[in-house]
């Protein structure tokens, strides 16, 4: 019963946010696998991909931020019985749309309204967009109960902390351990850190995301979002929240229990299997991704974060204590510095020396409207741009 109804969900249509990207692409692929229809897709700009994808999976309707690119997916598809739509609204449409599922794979605050909408609109929500809860976990999770519609995690560890609670009463779990790939930088001290270049960065050891992420990872701040993201999805204070660097990226996280039994995830670094799970859950589909050799693996180590030479972890751990306005402000000072960094415009260390000063800026007030989230993440923009403009990085 529970499979024909997670399928009975399915076949209303999947929303695919985000789909030209690394999760979106790779959501459509499972999406496909299953036999389900495409409701609707969104990217950002890349209208040339999203017209093959369009043409491809035959959505209801498609929408791009990009205006000027929006007008050229519009010529693209003009001999096709879909609707395109164009700018941010345009992407809250499709969220909004009729669908059984709505999959938000959009990087960044940009995440923040589609998950909203697909949450009024009363869609399931598989989110792999971590900003909309780092940014507007109190809002976003009041809706879920407003509308008894649960979130499912896609990231992988997310994912895996929710698989191995699966069973589980609430009073039952002591604690979760997200795991962590180390980045492209493990093991490096400042002093090496202050030398590394974009091109460093980017090379990440074991997955393949896109550059704003990879570069998350670098820093760590990729897994101190996580633990403001696992705090607001499992209502969990974040000194429960414990991270471990494990480079195999083979244990994706662990679950303590009461009881002392610890609980973990395993598979291949291969986001197909908790896209699966989360259009799927409480059903298991058929295996996508390739199977996990324990013996070929070999050794899994596993060691405590250096906060030294990578304060992130501990600044997001900061920033969800201070609650209010402090995640948004958080976010998007990071979200501005990683591109200066990117751009060539700030070194590896003051990226994140940047981020912490933009937190003491946080301004007042509660983080209860899209409105005061988006102002706190304007003002935080403004602030990070600023400072690197007056300081020229050499």
């Amino acid at each position: 019963m529970e499979h024909e109804r997670t399928d009975s969900i399915g076949q209303r249509g999947v929303a695919v946010l985000g789909s030209t990207g690394s999760v979106g692409a790779q959501a459509l692929e499972v999406v496909s696998s299953l036999g389900w229809p495409v409701a609707a897709l969104t990217a950002r700009r890349n209208d040339a991909l999203l017209e093959q994808q369009a043409r491809k999976y035959r959505p209801r309707a498609v929408a791009l931020a990009d205006e000027s690119a929006a007008r050229a997916c519009k010529l693209r598809l003009r001999d096709m019985n879909i609707q395109v739509l164009a700018g941010e609204r345009g992407v809250e449409e499709c969220a909004a749309m009729e669908a059984g599922i709505v999959l938000n794979g959009i990087v960044g605050i940009a995440g923040l309204r589609p998950s909203v909408a697909a949450l009024r609109a009363g869609s399931r929500l598989a989110l792999a967009n971590k900003e909309s809860l780092v940014a507007g976990g109190g809002l976003v999770m009041r809706l879920t109960k407003e509308q008894n519609m649960p979130i499912i995690p896609v990231d992988s560890e997310h994912s895996a902390i929710f698989q191995c609670m699966q069973g589980l009463r609430k009073s039952e779990v002591s604690r979760v351990i997200l795991t962590a790939s180390g980045g492209a930088f493990y093991g490096k001290t400042r002093e090496e850190l202050s030398r590394v270049t974009v091109e460093d960065a980017l090379r990440h050891p074991t997955w393949s995301m896109g550059a704003k992420i990879t570069v998350d990872c670098a820093t760590m701040f990729n897994k101190g979002l996580e633990v403001i993201e696992a705090a607001w999805l499992f209502n969990l204070p974040p000194e429960r929240i414990d991270v471990l660097v494990h480079r195999q990226s083979i244990v994706h996280s662990l679950v303590e229990c009461s009881d002392g039994a610890v609980l973990a995830q395993l598979g291949t670094a291969d986001m197909h299997l908790p896209i699966q799970y989360a259009l799927t859950y409480p059903a298991r589909a058929r295996r996508l991704s390739e199977r996990l050799n324990l013996a070929a693996a070999g050794t899994l180590t596993f060691e405590l974060p250096d906060d030294a030479a990578f304060p992130a972890i501990r600044l997001c751990r900061r920033a969800h204590a201070m609650g209010g306005l402090a995640g948004a402000t958080l976010n998007a000072a990071n979200e501005a510095a990683n591109a200066l960094f990117r751009a060539g415009k700030l070194g590896f260390l003051e990226l994140t020396e940047l981020v912490a000063k933009a937190l003491e800026d946080t301004p007042k007030g509660p983080a209860d409207s899209l409105e005061s989230i988006f102002a706190a993440d304007q003002a935080a923009r403004e602030f990070v741009e600023g400072v690197a403009a007056s300081h020229p990085y050499q």
